[in-house]
């Protein structure tokens, strides 16, 4: 018994030894790629793409880890701390500056020289003069107006708002319209969200919320009162405060007038068959059209991962014309970061879709800041207590200057 029992563990140990010997003589690497998309419309692309790839790489696999934007950012923060992150990471282009600036991601500027010229938007993957990321997709937000409830309150079919003045009388004029009409539909408290739709207005005013070398906040200023007053006003008058899916269920059921949104909701629209008559429009600044928040999706390699080379290979080919150009058609994304992407009839065709490129040149991204989601936090937190919880607008923008004020010192 005994001899059949070693002669078992002896030939197990040798059916595993020659397996592994077998992977190595192959030289089979094995990828970890976490990823955000995985909405059913778009994730069998991202099935395809790496499909593909490793059909044309025999020698690479790519395992997928989906995330969520509800918690992703704190599983690939622990990841990392723990040494169990991935080879290839995709991360928002505001958590970049956190990682680089600790040592968690590889220095990719000497990978991305040559492609630097045929790519948008390198500044968020770049943290002290050096390449950590590259852009993927890009996105942005504007103005979606309900054409049907804008003549009920006696505009013109074509009439689009270019002003904060225009916007406030359009808002409160469709609010007007009766009993379960809302002119306005405003963020509820929702991470990563809420922030984003206050920036625009805030740098449409020509406000800012640090300066430009990042040693003091300058959120308390008067242009930044203006903004948050304005906006306020918009949420209180002629508001329907729900989470951005809400919003957006309201808005295509006909009961808001106006609502910021991405283009995921015209993927929506289309997909899901809605027949609602709408246009989109730029985001107003105070006398002319404005700035919106744009951001995106950044892919960056660990700098503990053993397999560089051929992780920056598959970024490489997530990346490439062809397979942007399949991914936004397949999402209905208007922003790819490839320029020959861009320039895609598939683009230019759509006036909802060109609406989100002439956007995307009329928008910015917050400063590089390794602290940036900690003042993120601070943002959303003053914007909370003003908007939902009647705290005063200027005192309320000067303790949030004293706590951005502490982040960034290490207080």
């Amino acid at each position: 018994m005994k001899n059949v029992i070693c002669f078992t563990v002896t030939a197990l140990a040798a059916v595993l030894l020659s397996c592994s010997s077998g992977d190595r003589r192959s030289g089979v690497v094995t990828l970890d790629w976490w990823q955000f998309w995985t909405d059913p419309s778009v994730k069998p692309t991202i099935e395809q793409i790496v499909a593909d790839f490793e059909a044309q790489n025999p020698g690479i696999n790519i395992s997928i880890t989906d995330l969520t934007w509800a918690n992703g950012h704190e599983k690939i923060v622990m990841a990392f701390a723990s040494g169990t992150a991935p080879d290839i990471v995709e991360l928002g282009s505001d958590w970049i500056p956190e990682l680089s600036s600790a040592g968690k991601l590889a220095d990719l500027t000497g990978d991305a020289a040559g492609d630097s010229a045929d790519f948008s938007a390198w500044t968020p993957g770049t943290y002290d003069n050096q390449i950590y990321a590259f852009p993927w997709i890009l996105g942005t937000r504007v103005l979606y107006i309900n054409t049907v409830l804008m003549t009920r309150a006696g505009y013109d079919e074509d009439f689009v708002p270019f002003n904060w003045p225009q916007l406030k009388e359009l808002c409160y004029k469709i609010d007007s319209l009766g009993k379960d009409m809302y002119g306005f539909g405003a963020n509820a408290a929702e991470k990563h969200r809420l922030y984003k739709k206050f920036l625009p207005f805030l740098w449409s005013n020509g406000g800012s919320i640090m300066s430009r070398d990042g040693s003091f906040s300058t959120i308390a200023s008067d242009k930044s009162y203006a903004a948050l007053k304005f906006y306020k006003e918009l949420c209180d008058s002629t508001g329907m405060v729900d989470t951005q899916r809400r919003l957006e269920d309201a808005f295509l059921e006909g009961k808001v007038g106006v609502i910021i949104s991405g283009d995921w909701l015209l993927k929506r629209i289309r997909n899901e068959q809605h027949d609602i008559p709408f246009i989109t429009a730029l985001i107003p600044g105070p006398k002319f059209p404005g700035k919106s928040f744009v951001g995106g999706e950044y892919l960056a390699v660990s700098r503990q991962s053993k397999y560089k080379s051929a992780a920056i290979k598959f970024i490489r080919f997530l990346t490439s014309r062809d397979n942007q150009l399949l991914f936004c058609k397949a999402n209905y994304t208007a922003t790819p970061s490839s320029k020959t992407a861009a320039k895609d009839p598939f683009f230019a065709k759509d006036p909802q879709l060109q609406t989100f490129v002439k956007q995307l040149n009329l928008s910015k991204m917050p400063k590089v800041d390794q602290h940036w989601v900690y003042i993120e936090d601070v943002l959303e937190t003053t914007l909370e207590n003003v908007l939902y919880q009647g705290a005063p607008v200027a005192e309320s923008l000067y303790e949030a200057k004293l706590e951005i004020e502490k982040i960034v010192s290490g207080q």
